[in-house]
C-alpha cells in the first residue's frame, strides 16, 4: 500500500467538506458520488478511493462532526475556555457548516445523528450531576436541554427568518447565545460555568 501524501489528506478533507455541504442542502438520498466529485473538483474514482461508498462517506461526515463537538465541549467546558473571546470567535467561524449538516442529519435520521444526540445527553448529564442536586432527574434534564439546543439547529432556517439574520452568522449566534443564557437559571448550569459563558459572549460582542 502506498503511503498517504499531504495531497491525499487535502483531497480527502475537501471531499468530506463538500459532501457535508451537499448532504445538508439536498439530503443524502439526492446526493450522488458523481455530484460530490464534480463539486470537489475531483474524479468519482478518487471519492471512492478515499471513502468507498456514499454510505461510508456519510459515516465519515458523522464521525467528523461528532469529533468536532467532543473537542469543542472539552475545550469550552472542561478546559474553561468559555470566557475566552478567541475561543468563541473560533467556534462561530468553524461551526456553521457542521451545524448545517447536523441539522439535516437530525431531520433525516441517521445512526450518526443518534450517536451525537446520545453523546451530548451523556456529557450534559455528567456536568449536571457534578452540581450534586439530590433527588433531581439529571438524565431527564440533560435530555430535554439537548433536545432544545439541537432543535434550534434542526430549525435553523426558521430561527434565522424570525431573527432577521442567519442564526449561524456572528450576529445571529450572539443573539441566540445571549437569549439562551437569559432563559436558563444560573443554578441549572452551575453559576461558575454560567458566568464564564456570559463573560465570553460579552467580550465577543465588544469585538463586533
Amino acid at each position: 500500500m502506498r503511503p498517504v501524501s499531504d495531497e491525499d489528506l487535502t483531497a480527502r478533507a475537501r471531499i468530506r467538506d463538500v459532501a457535508m455541504a451537499l448532504f445538508a442542502d439536498k439530503g443524502v438520498r439526492a446526493t450522488t458520488i458523481r455530484g460530490i466529485a464534480e463539486a470537489a473538483g475531483v474524479s468519482p474514482g478518487l471519492v471512492q478511493h478515499h471513502f468507498g461508498s456514499k454510505e461510508q462517506l456519510r459515516e465519515a461526515c458523522d464521525e467528523y462532526v461528532l469529533s468536532y463537538m467532543r473537542a469543542q465541549a472539552k475545550a469550552g467546558v472542561t478546559d474553561h475556555n468559555l470566557e475566552d473571546p478567541d475561543f468563541i470567535e473560533s467556534v462561530h467561524r468553524t461551526a456553521p457548516p457542521l451545524m448545517h449538516y447536523l441539522g439535516r442529519a437530525l431531520v433525516d435520521g441517521s445512526p450518526g445523528a443518534a450517536a451525537m444526540f446520545d453523546q451530548l445527553v451523556g456529557v450534559t448529564e455528567e456536568h449536571l450531576a457534578k452540581l450534586d442536586e439530590s433527588g433531581v432527574d439529571h438524565r431527564a434534564r440533560a435530555t430535554v436541554l439537548t433536545a432544545m439546543k439541537l432543535g434550534m439547529t434542526a430549525l435553523h432556517e426558521h430561527v434565522s427568518r424570525a431573527l432577521g439574520t442567519p442564526m449561524f452568522g456572528p450576529d445571529g449566534a450572539l443573539r441566540v447565545g445571549k437569549a439562551q443564557l437569559d432563559l436558563i437559571r444560573p443554578e441549572f448550569l452551575g453559576r461558575e460555568l454560567f458566568e464564564q459563558a456570559r463573560t465570553g459572549l460579552e467580550k465577543f460582542e465588544e469585538r463586533q
